[in-house]
């Protein structure tokens, strides 16, 4: 019985080696990912805002970006308090794997826009927007899902003009999700029953 329990510790040990640390974080006890299939994966508070209020928060768009990074060098850019940058979700590109790194009810710094932060979602998707092969079809399905669920939550339009891209963002500088992103086949999977 004893060298049982310590087989079945040692495979729990080498299961959680082989998972990279920005992902085997854990929410803090009573938080949980807004997002049920969503790893918590938790960006450093250095990275975002909680509000003071945060019921009051309304949510009233989706900002869809491209990380120009792979997924888990992402996490840990928000892992990192000199970065001074985070998104709610990554998605990953090879399978579609969401991470939450901030809760929705707090304010990522993801548009370079207060306002737009204060009021908004974002969805960081790993690749580059010059590299299509990164927007897989399995990343668009699960970014969809994703993003239907959270118009659903906030009551939000499934619509480009609720669901944008970084560089509609007033005043940014950012290309992503750029010209390679199909937004018709975005929003078609954002609006399937």
């Amino acid at each position: 019985m004893q060298r049982r329990r310590l087989l079945q510790g040692a495979v729990v040990t080498v299961a959680a080696a082989l998972v990279p640390a920005s992902a085997r974080a854990v929410a803090p006890p009573g938080a949980v990912a807004d997002y049920p299939t969503a790893l918590w994966a938790p960006a450093h508070s250095a990275n975002y805002t909680v509000p003071s209020h945060p019921s009051e928060r309304r949510i009233d768009r989706v900002v869809i970006h491209v990380t120009q990074q792979l997924f888990t060098p992402t996490i840990g850019i928000f892992g990192d308090p000199a970065k001074q940058v985070s998104a709610h979700y990554v998605v990953r590109s090879g399978d579609g794997h969401v991470a939450q790194c901030v809760r929705e009810e707090d304010v990522a710094w993801h548009a370079g826009s207060w306002e737009v932060n204060t009021r908004s979602i974002g969805i960081e998707h790993e690749g580059w927007v010059d590299r299509p092969e990164f927007f897989t079809d399995v990343m668009y399905r699960r970014s969809a899902l994703l993003t239907a669920d959270i118009c659903a939550r906030h009551g939000i339009p499934k619509d480009r003009a609720h669901i944008i891209g970084h560089h509609e963002v007033p005043g940014s500088d950012h290309t992503d999700p750029g010209a390679l992103w199909d937004w018709e086949r975005y929003l078609r999977l954002v609006n399937l029953p």
